[in-house]
């Protein structure tokens, strides 16, 4: 599907008018609720008790793992994440990692299959061959790993950090996915950014991933950043188009310096507009997809064979807080300083502070700080803003079976917004369903936002948010 095809579409997608309508700010709905929802009253005792209804429930189980640490500052990045040269600030933390992962054993059990983790940062590969081995090795002791067949197992990538012979190192642990961290080729917005590596050395360790045969490679590219434009991301696209990665995710850069000070080092005056932002949106999107993939919608593109791409044709593609996901059942455990984990009907979240996690880590105590209870409002919510985001459209019937409401009479008001947007010409009504269109797809976290009943008392108090475009 096309996001924009031909000079005549092309300007009336472009415009400013259409710029100033619809790029606001909003949540990237990782969740609903968002993380902003989060409370400090969540207790112990209703993570235990969530705990307790997730072991009932015998349902596989995810795993995320956060690892902080960064051996240099890219300006642009909005991660938890410490730069630290300090190989014993390291071990601590890794050391404290250990403790959680065998505390959240003994809240789960071992039995329960893990069908998918993720490692991410910081930079999980600034940690080296033999920390890496023993990090695994004490998450497959205490947890049940199926099988790499059978499961998904991915790490984030620092090109930087890594050579053939250590990404040999992971195949062997049983990683079976990997994200490689490119955000540009061009040399100047790298040496803008702080984040420099050559093209060659993606290349070399692109062909080594193929030789271990790595089910899946993904990029991870920024549109927005200083001195790009629409020819050179093109240039940029080309090039990743050659290596041909199995997904590729391209995101928003969105310039906050006031919530993360490194933006601040950014040369602002030569950031993108918001007009041009859109067109190299617009222009890598139809270069990626006149290459073969698939879009799948909020940035994610993936090779037509690729799973993510077939979850997606068959309606069957789902998001968590690690983005697009195959997996909707398991129940997501989080472990490190920030992370956060959904099971049953809860969301919540580890300190956000490496030493608060490592104190209640060594008194015993779980360091989960936040969290919030989904209401049954909350759930139907979410299973209609993660339709739109995931199936491309919304079947009212459905959610009126699933949930058992009146569709009509619960979202009055909410219907009266999609009216609106099909007038915009964002969404079209068909057979009783709401199908995105190609235009909506730029703004679609903007249809989610009229699902989102938090939202205004969050624009109220000045909460700051990525804009849409």
């Amino acid at each position: 599907m096309y996001l924009v095809k031909g000079g005549t579409q092309r300007s009336s997608l472009w415009n400013s008018d259409f710029i100033r309508e619809h790029d606001v700010p909003g949540p990237r709905y990782t969740s609903y609720p968002t993380a902003l929802q989060f409370h400090e009253e969540f207790s112990q005792q209703d993570y235990l008790d969530a705990v307790a209804r997730s072991n009932a429930s015998k349902k596989p189980l995810s795993i995320y793992v956060h690892l902080p640490f960064c051996a240099s500052l890219c300006y642009y990045c909005a991660c938890n994440k410490v730069i630290t040269q300090s190989e014993e600030k390291k071990r601590d933390y890794l050391d404290h990692l250990i403790m959680e992962i065998r505390q959240k054993a003994t809240d789960f059990g071992t039995s329960r299959p893990i069908y998918q983790m993720h490692w991410g940062g910081g930079t999980p590969t600034y940690y080296g061959d033999a920390e890496l081995t023993e990090l695994w090795y004490q998450i497959g002791r205490n947890f049940h790993l199926v099988d790499s067949e059978r499961g998904e197992y991915s790490i984030e990538i620092d090109p930087r950090t890594i050579n053939a012979d250590k990404l040999g190192l992971l195949k062997g642990l049983g990683f079976n996915r990997i994200s490689l961290g490119i955000q540009d080729f061009d040399p100047q917005v790298q040496a803008a950014i702080n984040r420099v590596q050559s093209t060659q050395q993606v290349l070399e360790l692109m062909e080594a991933a193929r030789s271990y045969q790595f089910r899946s490679v993904n990029f991870d590219l920024i549109y927005g950043l200083p001195y790009q434009s629409v020819a050179s991301v093109a240039d940029t696209i080309e090039q990743v188009i050659q290596m041909s990665p199995d997904r590729i995710s391209l995101f928003n850069y969105a310039h906050l310096p006031e919530r993360f000070k490194s933006q601040g080092l950014l040369p602002e005056e030569a950031l993108p507009s918001a007009e041009e932002k859109l067109a190299i949106l617009c222009a890598a999107s139809n270069q990626l997809i006149d290459a073969g993939y698939v879009y799948i919608g909020m940035d994610h593109f993936a090779k037509p064979e690729d799973e993510l791409a077939m979850a997606y044709q068959k309606g069957q593609l789902h998001r968590n807080f690690q983005g697009y996901t195959t997996y909707k059942e398991a129940d997501l455990i989080g472990m490190g300083v920030s992370a956060i984990s959904q099971i049953d009907n809860v969301y919540c979240q580890n300190t956000r502070s490496i030493t608060q996690y490592q104190e209640c880590l060594d008194a015993g105590q779980s360091p989960i700080m936040a969290g919030v209870h989904l209401t049954q409002d909350d759930l139907i919510r979410r299973a209609v803003i993660m339709s739109f985001l995931c199936q491309n459209g919304l079947d009212p019937v459905q959610i009126q079976q699933t949930y058992q409401i009146d569709f009509r009479n619960y979202f009055a008001a909410e219907l009266q917004s999609l009216a609106r947007f099909v007038e915009q010409g964002l969404l079209e009504a068909q057979g009783g369903r709401y199908i995105v269109t190609p235009r909506g797809r730029l703004v679609v976290r903007k249809i989610c936002m009229a699902f989102d009943v938090y939202l205004p008392d969050h624009l109220k108090q000045g909460r700051r948010f990525s804009r849409v475009l």
